[in-house]
């Protein structure tokens, strides 16, 4: 679209916006759009047309509708800590924040559950029951800030989705608005639904599918005690073998999380979580339940991690020293900002037997590209987050990076693992989805989006790739037009 052209919409959809919004919910001006260019993953940016913020669900309908009638995109956005570009807006579309849906709309303590709102924080909801002893189980390292209705939409886990599961496994019930207006209840307050797992499709659709309006969450009650270990490694290749070995034993630990030695010096200098620096591999194991269950488990981990070559086990003293220990883990990510101009964050997901092969592909494919990685991982469930170090003012070197987390994605699924474990596929990982998926999985694929979102009005060009685009990048020997959507030729 024309500048012209794109100022003529613009105008036209503020006109028409008004009719159902406050003046202060159409953002339209340049720098009023700016905090909106991008998600957490900043070096794709791209400025909307317009952002809305509406209120209600009524106004979410007549937004929809309005743009649907216009054949105008929307992008759904959350808090925008999303890592993938799945909330990167368009050029031509709208982009629609759910920012003001920020309300706990009932705690159920009996039923164990939650109806809220999306951009209610995922922190939020476990801070808002925990008078009646209960926790919202999922829990991202960004928590404090990410919402309920971006964890939806990219299925989030979270440090301790090794025994709870994922956002998927924690939800009962959505209230979807799709794109023509219409308002949807997916799932029940019942622990099943009869027809098809709607819920499950829609978890992890990144926007593609319909806007969330409410999340009805599971809530779980805290357990009756709680134990970390924190074990030290002198080569991380040992660290990655006593994962599986804990877990072989019959173990399931609340969580179980692997950091190497750059991620764990960033992290000790910002949190001062008392990490050991001097170790290529630290172990996180956490363990819930009974006192007399994890007391015994305390001593099982001991004795495996001893076994598979720990240097050192420290059993946390107390809850302050348990708190410290996570505070590190989950600091990795800003920690590593402190040493890096950039960094790019990876979310493969590996069978854990083959930790130590990828772990060794890693390294292989650090020295070749001459970046650096530091390595946080969800170990207990093969959820690998390699951040790779670079400087995007160096000329070449963001293009190399990618290459490199490509690289990084392609040997996950060469050895039974897949392009993402939490983030999401966006636009980051839109390419690598060629190498996972075959030409028959992906028409699929865009046979689903299209009964739900005909038009593709919907975060187009985001998580599922074209034919022609897989043609393109060459991972998949098809011909342009072997099998043709025609409607989504423009992405």
């Amino acid at each position: 679209m024309q500048a012209e052209a794109r100022a003529a919409m613009a105008k036209d959809l503020v006109a028409q916006f008004r009719q159902c919004l406050k003046p202060e919910s159409i953002l339209f001006r340049e720098e009023e759009r700016r905090p909106y260019e991008c998600d957490g993953l900043s070096v794709y940016r791209e400025l909307p047309l317009l952002v809305v913020l509406p209120e209600t669900i009524e106004q979410v309908q007549q937004i929809l509708r309005l743009c649907v009638e216009r054949k105008v995109p929307v992008v759904a956005r959350g808090a925008g800590t999303g890592l993938s570009g799945g909330a990167l807006p368009l050029a031509d579309g709208v982009l629609l924040s759910l920012a003001k849906f920020n309300r706990i709309l009932d705690i159920d303590p009996e039923n164990r559950c939650a109806r809220v709102q999306p951009g209610v924080r995922n922190l939020a909801i476990s801070e808002a029951v925990a008078g009646h002893g209960l926790y919202y189980a999922p829990d991202p390292s960004s928590q404090i800030a990410c919402s309920i209705g971006g964890n939806v939409a990219e299925n989030a886990g979270g440090v301790h989705c090794l025994k709870y599961g994922l956002t998927v496994h924690n939800i009962l019930k959505l209230e979807v608005v799709t794109i023509d207006g219409e308002r949807l209840t997916i799932g029940s307050d019942a622990l099943d639904a009869a027809g098809f797992d709607l819920l499950a499709l829609f978890t992890g659709s990144e926007g593609m599918l319909g806007v969330i309006v409410e999340v009805t969450v599971k809530l779980l009650p805290k357990p009756e005690a709680v134990q970390v270990l924190l074990a030290a490694f002198d080569d991380v290749e040992k660290a990655g073998d006593a994962v599986g070995r804990i877990i072989g034993a019959g173990i399931i630990p609340a969580g179980l999380e692997m950091m190497d030695n750059p991620a764990i010096r960033a992290s000790e200098a910002f949190a001062n979580a008392g990490y050991p620096v001097d170790a290529a591999a630290i172990l996180l194991c956490e363990l819930d339940g009974v006192e007399q269950e994890v007391e015994t488990q305390v001593g099982q981990v001991e004795r495996l991690l001893l076994a598979c070559g720990a240097t050192e086990v420290r059993v946390a003293k107390d809850r302050l020293e348990r708190e410290k220990f996570w505070k590190g883990r989950k600091a990795a990510f800003p920690a590593i900002g402190r040493i890096s101009p950039d960094y790019y964050c990876m979310d493969g997901t590996i069978p854990r037997h083959q930790l130590s092969t990828v772990l060794g592909g890693i390294r292989a494919l650090s020295e070749e590209y001459g970046l650096d990685v530091a390595n946080v991982f969800h170990a207990g469930d093969g959820n690998m987050h390699p951040l790779i170090l670079f400087d995007a003012n160096k000329p070449g070197e963001l293009e190399r990076t990618e290459e490199m987390g490509g690289k990084i994605l392609e040997l996950c699924v060469s050895v039974g693992g897949s392009i993402t474990g939490e983030h999401g596929v966006g636009i980051e990982k839109i390419n690598q989805m060629c190498t996972q998926f075959n030409a028959a999985e992906l028409t699929q694929m865009h046979a689903v989006k299209a009964a739900f979102d005909p038009q593709t009005l919907l975060n187009p060009g985001k998580a599922v790739p074209t034919l022609n685009r897989c043609a393109e990048f060459g991972a998949m020997h098809v011909h342009k037009g072997e099998i043709a959507f025609p409607e989504l030729e423009r992405f």
